[in-house]
C-alpha cells in the first residue's frame, strides 16, 4: 500500500480509510434480507415492488456512505466515487436465497465506506426475468435499451413497461471511469463447502451455448394405438437424453454439464400420445474448444435420434456466452490477500454460473471471489452460508482494493 500510514490497534491503514466494519456489513445484509423476506429466503424479482423498496434502501445507503447515489435508466443502482468498481446484484429468483447477489453489492459498500477508491453497483435482472444479466448487459453495450425494452417475462409484462416503477435518477456512468470490476458472489455449489475452505478466487467462468429443440411425431390416442406403431414426441426426448449421457462421457471433464431443461410438452393429455416436444439443451465448460466439441455431439445425437424414431426436427441456432478468464493481477491481488485472511483455507476454481462479470468483461478487466454455500445450496429459500465466512470474504476483498487503488 502506497502513502503514508496510520497504526490503529496493530492494524495498518493508509490515511484516509478506516477499520472495515463487519458488525455493520452482517447488519446492512439483514436489513437487505428483510426486504422481500420469505421465511430464510427472499423474493424480489427485477422491478417488482420488493426489488424496488431494495434499490431505494441501497441508494440511501450509498448516499449516507460518502458515494453519489445514482439510478440509471436499466435500474441500475450506483455508488460513484473511486476507479475500483465492486457489486453484483440485488434482484432474486422466484424463490432466491438472501445471498446471492446480495453478498457483493453490500460488501462492495462495506469496502467503500473503508477505502475511498471504491465505487459500488447493483445490476438490474441478473437473475432473469426478463432476459439474463440483462442491467450489466445494458450497461456494457452488448444490448440496447430499446431492445431490452420489447423483453418479456413470462407473464408478458415488458422490461420497458416494468422499469417505469423505477425511474431512473442519472444517466448510465461511463465505463471508462473506472479500471477494473471486482465482484464477491458465493460459490453456488459444494467444492469449498465439502473441503471446509473459507473463499475461492474465481480463475474463470464458464462459457455456455444453449439451443432449442423440437421433435414433432404423431398425436394419436393412447388407449388404441399399439406400442410398436406409436411416433412418440416424449419417446425422443428420452432417447436423446440416453444418448447424450453415453457419448458426452469421452468428451468431457468433471467439470463440464449439460442439462436438459424447459420442457413443453404438446398435447400434455394423460390419453394423448406426445405430438410435440419442445425442450432446451444447455451446456457449460471453461474451454472453447469442449464447448464445440460437446455442441458436435449434441447435434449429432439429435439427428440419429430423430432418423431412428421418424421424428421431425427443428434446432434453433446456439445461443453462446464464451468462456471469461479472470484478469491475472486482479487475481493476484485477490490471491494474496487470500493467503493473509484465509491461510490453507481457500482455493484457485471456476465458476460454474454466469455472472455479471461476464458481461463486465467486455469493458473492464474483471475478477471474481467466492464464499462457501453451506451444502451447495442456491437458488433456494434454504440458500446460507456461515458469518464467519461472510467476514472472511470481506476481509479478503478489502485486502485486496487497498493493494489496487
Amino acid at each position: 500500500m502506497a502513502g503514508p500510514e496510520a497504526v490503529l490497534d496493530g492494524v495498518t491503514f493508509p490515511w484516509g480509510r478506516r477499520m472495515i466494519d463487519s458488525d455493520r456489513f452482517l447488519d446492512d445484509l439483514r436489513t437487505l434480507r428483510a426486504i422481500g423476506g420469505r421465511g430464510t429466503g427472499v423474493v424480489r424479482r427485477a422491478f417488482d415492488a420488493q426489488d424496488v423498496r431494495a434499490r431505494h434502501w441501497l441508494a440511501t445507503q450509498f448516499a449516507e456512505a460518502g458515494l453519489e447515489a445514482r439510478i440509471d435508466p436499466a435500474g441500475n443502482v450506483w455508488g460513484l466515487r473511486g476507479p475500483l468498481l465492486i457489486g453484483s446484484h440485488t434482484d432474486t429468483q422466484p424463490e432466491g436465497g438472501w445471498l446471492d447477489g446480495a453478498l457483493g453489492v453490500i460488501a462492495g459498500l462495506a469496502v467503500a465506506r473503508h477505502n475511498p477508491g471504491v465505487s459500488v453497483v447493483s445490476f438490474q435482472d441478473e437473475e432473469g426475468r426478463f432476459g439474463a444479466t440483462t442491467g450489466s448487459e445494458i450497461w456494457t453495450g452488448a444490448l440496447t435499451l430499446e431492445d431490452a425494452d420489447r423483453l418479456a417475462d413470462l407473464e408478458g409484462v415488458t422490461f420497458g413497461a416494468a422499469r417505469q416503477a423505477l425511474p431512473a435518477t442519472g444517466d448510465f456512468p461511463r465505463p471508462d471511469r473506472f479500471t477494473a470490476y471486482l465482484e464477491p458472489h458465493i460459490e453456488q455449489g459444494p467444492v469449498l463447502d465439502a473441503e471446509a475452505l473459507a473463499a475461492g478466487v474465481v480463475t474463470a467462468i464458464v462459457g455456455l451455448r444453449q439451443i432449442t429443440v423440437e421433435l414433432t411425431g404423431q398425436q394419436n390416442h393412447a388407449g388404441t394405438t399399439p406400442m410398436p406403431l406409436r411416433v412418440d414426441a416424449l419417446r425422443g426426448l428420452s432417447d436423446v437424453d440416453h444418448l447424450l449421457r453415453d457419448r458426452l462421457r469421452n468428451v468431457v471433464t468433471p467439470q463440464s454439464v449439460w442439462t436438459i431443461g424447459h420442457v413443453s410438452l404438446h398435447p400434455n393429455a394423460p390419453s394423448a400420445i406426445p405430438g410435440r416436444v419442445r425442450f432446451t439443451v444447455q451446456w457449460r465448460d471453461a474451454e472453447t474448444a469442449r464447448l464445440d466439441r460437446m455442441e458436435g455431439v449434441i447435434r449429432d445425437a439429435l439427428v440419429q435420434v430423430a432418423d431412428a424414431s421418424g421424428l421431425g426436427l427443428a434446432v434453433s441456432d446456439t445461443s453462446v456466452l464464451p468462456p471469461v478468464a479472470m484478469d491475472e493481477t486482479l487475481r493476484a491481488a485477490l490471491q494474496d490477500s487470500a493467503r493473509k485472511h484465509a491461510p490453507d483455507a481457500w482455493r484457485d476454481m471456476p465458476s460454474g454460473a454466469l455472472h455479471d462479470a461476464t458481461n463486465v468483461s467486455r469493458v473492464l478487466p474483471v475478477a471474481m471471489l467466492f464464499a462457501p454455500s453451506i451444502g451447495g445450496i442456491s437458488h433456494d429459500f434454504a440458500e446460507d452460508t456461515a458469518e464467519a465466512d461472510l467476514v472472511t470474504c470481506l476481509n479478503i476483498l478489502a485486502g485486496a482494493a487497498d493493494s489496487l487503488t
